[in-house]
């Protein structure tokens, strides 16, 4: 990997409610890298994302499995915890459950203890593996599944090598945005997304309107679940977008377009 690439992961977290397929939205507040910008939750690989003891807490995936699937030769589950964690800190959605097979109450009893957790978290008083261990839960990687892979264009200052990932909501969760680095999550249908996002009403990048062009095609979120989990390293190439000027107005590039390696 490019040393000037920061590893990234981001997750769509969807679901099937009474109005359809969901996904969930968050608004990057003014001061973040992304600001104002509607997005999905998501943030670079920490080191903590990669300690070997994740192995014995998360339910499908081991590093082998993980990196095999992103084709990486190590530290592909690290991917899979970021999108827990980030989830986690971010919109308060922890997609774990007990080691006993219990399922969390994040609506109910648990509520106001693993608050607390996301709190401290937040606050890097503890490690996200720490409350893993406390609390004897194991991380639902089998819910998750990549969709995409996407390289910031070279123009760019800050780079990231971004892993995108879709997310089955668990029972009893509630969405509950930071308030800081987040402003506002929502729970919209993709095509409604896009449409918004056409008509100036939800300010998105290239990358977040690609991928919700790729739930669009899907009539249920679980569908769209089990088709990507079939996917191999193979299905997801890299995305890295070239951008040039032609006659005043800026135009983009996809690898496999005409002329995109002359630019």
């Amino acid at each position: 990997m490019n040393k000037n690439l920061t590893p990234a992961a981001t997750v769509l977290v969807l679901k099937d409610s009474n109005e359809g397929f969901e996904v969930l939205m968050v608004k990057r507040s003014k001061k973040s890298p992304f600001g104002n910008l509607y997005v999905f939750p998501g943030g670079k690989i920490d080191e903590d994302d990669l300690h070997k003891d994740w192995k014995s807490y998360c339910d499908g995936h081991n590093d082998a499995s993980a990196s095999e699937i992103l084709g990486l030769s190590d530290s592909g589950l690290g991917y899979w915890v970021a999108c827990i964690r980030e989830s986690f800190e971010e919109v308060g959605i922890l997609l774990a459950k007990r080691k006993s097979g219990e399922i969390l109450d994040l609506e109910g009893h648990d509520k106001k203890k693993f608050g607390k957790y996301r709190q401290d978290l937040i606050k890097q008083k503890i490690s996200f593996l720490e409350i893993c261990k406390r609390e004897e839960l194991i991380l639902s990687t089998e819910n998750i599944a990549p969709l995409s892979h996407w390289i910031t264009p070279d123009f760019e200052i800050k780079r990231f090598d971004t892993r995108f990932f879709i997310a089955y909501l668990p029972e009893n969760q509630i969405v509950q945005h930071d308030g800081m680095e987040l402003t506002d999550s929502l729970w919209i249908n993709p095509n409604d997304a896009l449409k918004k996002a056409m008509e100036g009403d939800m300010q998105m990048i290239l990358p977040t309107t690609e991928n919700l062009k790729l739930c669009s095609s899907f009539n249920s979120a679980r569908e769209m679940l089990e088709n990507q989990k079939n996917l191999t390293k193979n299905d997801i190439k890299p995305i890295l977008p070239k951008f040039y000027k032609e006659n005043g107005t800026w135009n983009v590039l996809f690898p496999g377009d005409e002329g995109y390696e002359d630019h």
